[in-house]
């Protein structure tokens, strides 16, 4: 049957064939699912705002509003409570304690990190893979645990009530985090970048901070980013490790807004938006690292 085939047979120009309509490129969503989108992410900032927005809204507003009230506006905004928060209630002493307990632990848990991520990253030793082990190993301790032996530890170099001890605590808390980032990082540096540096008469320690400290600066404002916050907003390390009132942090010292029998809302709710604020400005002025740090090595 298949000698009897002709072979002959011509096949119809390419221009004669039916034209197919243009497809969408598969890059391209259609607006049924942009629609949604758009909705789940206003959705989702209401929700995360909404809260802020209410904050901010009865720090202006008196007691007798708030109870009348709860979530009405501010028909005549007051900034009262937070000059009663900031001068009566010793709220510039727990600010300026949170701001030095939080930049200098995370300053101490970067600087320890990033020296030890690029000698992790650089050195092919089992020596050092062991020891990025035990490193690692603080991400999966549950470090609560230990309060005990640590409250007794710093009590024993009479570090109690003071606020060098919190520093010292957070900042070795953050080094396991840090130098697990940090090390990803630095193995994604070509190892070209020293041996040229190295050519060009450059040090170690020179190369170090003038070639490849620059390149990894996405990864150590992450760091510096995810360090800064929990350790600004913790508030179980404090009431255990600090006696003296004058070394109270801003978690803790929010606490003497709660009387026992009553609550000054106005002054918490002022309170709490001077808390917010260096956080609000942390992220508006390090979004585009974050976001760096973040999204590298996600496309090449």
């Amino acid at each position: 049957m298949t000698e009897t085939i002709d072979r002959h047979v011509t096949m119809p120009p390419a221009s004669s064939a039916p034209k197919r309509r243009g497809r969408r490129p598969r890059n391209e969503t259609s607006w049924p699912a942009r629609l949604l989108t758009n909705v789940f992410l206003w959705g989702y900032a209401v929700v995360a705002l909404g809260p802020l927005l209410l904050m901010v809204s009865n720090s202006l507003r008196t007691q007798q509003q708030i109870a009348n009230e709860p979530l009405g506006l501010p028909v005549h905004p007051s900034f009262k409570s937070f000059q009663t928060a900031w001068l009566t209630a010793s709220f510039e002493t727990y600010f300026v304690n949170s701001i030095i307990v939080t930049v200098g632990s995370v300053l101490l848990s970067t600087a320890v990190s990033v020296l030890a991520a690029y000698a992790f990253a650089r050195t092919p030793s089992r020596l050092f893979r062991g020891l990025e082990g035990l490193f690692l190993s603080g991400l999966m301790l549950p470090v609560h645990l230990a309060i005990l032996p640590l409250f007794y530890l710093l009590d024993s170099l009479y570090l109690t009530s003071n606020i060098i001890s919190l520093i010292f605590v957070y900042g070795a808390l953050g080094i396991p985090f840090s130098t697990f980032v940090l090390a990803v990082f630095f193995r994604q540096l070509p190892i070209e970048l020293e041996e040229a540096a190295r050519i060009d008469g450059a040090g170690a320690f020179r190369t170090f901070l003038q070639i490849l400290l620059p390149l990894i600066r996405p990864a150590l404002a992450t760091v510096i980013v995810f360090r800064f916050v929990p350790v600004w907003n913790d508030f179980f390390y404090p009431l255990i490790l600090l006696r003296d009132r004058d070394s109270y942090t801003l978690p803790v010292g929010l606490t003497r807004f709660f009387g026992e029998y009553s609550t000054d809302w106005p002054q918490l709710f002022a309170g709490l938006t001077i808390a917010t604020i260096p956080l609000v400005l942390l992220f508006v002025l390090a979004t585009k690292q974050i976001i760096n740090g973040l999204t590298a090595g996600m496309s090449k």
